[in-house]
């Protein structure tokens, strides 16, 4: 279905941007990578799904350094037809606590590098009168929750960035939406379960059906494969005319 398309996903190296890497490469997409950590193994996994990847690792707090990568891009495959905002950081603190410099690094990287990626990327997409973009936002981007106060902000900024972004490009072949997940397993998250086992003394399942129970009433995670499935969705003429959608994928948290 997107054979000849190439997909640039910010934050792709594990977790939500890598199944999202995946079920776009899947589909026949040439691959951009980006993100911090082991690179082999991505990379590995995209091109045996049969797909050309590359790989940029810009700094998504860092606006030449986005420009760089959205260049590379560029010039190795031609252009970006769909481009994946998902990188993202999180810190946890009470407003009166929050750093400032975690501030700025959060809404930096969650919010600020989707416009940069997404500015660079809009007159291309026009030209070619084809074009996704996807914004891996997060329940957080239609709730709240305590102590996320620069992650909530980011989020809720990235729902509204779609918003505009849909109604500027609304009689276009360009798409805006975006994805709102609530618990994904991820490794980073794997990793608070088992810091609520460990600090509790309680089984692992025990554990995750606490972390689930306090918020997503499916009591269970979402999958990056099944968030994958729904951005190869918005790539497919079915979703022609979905622009501006939030579209939550959270077991019910949102509708509480």
């Amino acid at each position: 279905m997107l054979a000849n398309k190439t997909a640039l996903v910010t934050g792709s190296t594990s977790g939500i941007g890598l199944g999202i890497a995946k079920a776009l490469a899947a589909q026949g997409a040439n691959i951009v990578l980006n993100g911090f950590g082991d690179t082999e193994g991505p990379l590995k996994e995209v091109a045996d799904l049969g797909a050309e990847v590359a790989y940029h690792g810009a700094d998504m707090s860092n606006p030449a350094e986005i420009e760089a990568m959205m260049a590379f891009a560029a010039q190795r495959f031609g252009q970006i037809d769909i481009l994946v905002n998902n990188a993202g950081i999180q810190h946890v603190a009470q407003v009166e606590d929050f750093p400032v410099e975690r501030w700025d690094a959060v809404i930096a990287i969650n919010l600020t590098s989707a416009f940069h990626t997404t500015r660079l990327a809009l007159p291309a997409m026009k030209a070619a009168g084809w074009g996704r973009i996807i914004n891996v936002a997060s329940v957080h981007g239609l709730v709240a929750s305590a102590q996320k106060s620069a992650y909530v902000a980011a989020k809720h900024g990235v729902v509204g960035l779609t918003k505009v972004v849909a109604l500027e490009t609304a009689t276009t072949g360009v798409t805006c939406n975006a994805i709102c997940p609530g618990w994904v397993l991820t490794p980073l998250v794997q990793k608070q379960v088992d810091a609520k086992a460990d600090a509790g003394g309680i089984s692992i399942e025990e554990a995750t059906r606490q972390l689930l129970g306090e918020k997503e009433p499916s009591l269970q995670f979402t999958t990056p494969e099944e968030l994958g499935a729904l951005a190869v969705f918005f790539c497919s003429p079915a979703a022609n005319n979905v622009r501006g959608a939030a579209w939550n994928m959270d077991g019910g948290w949102a509708a509480q």
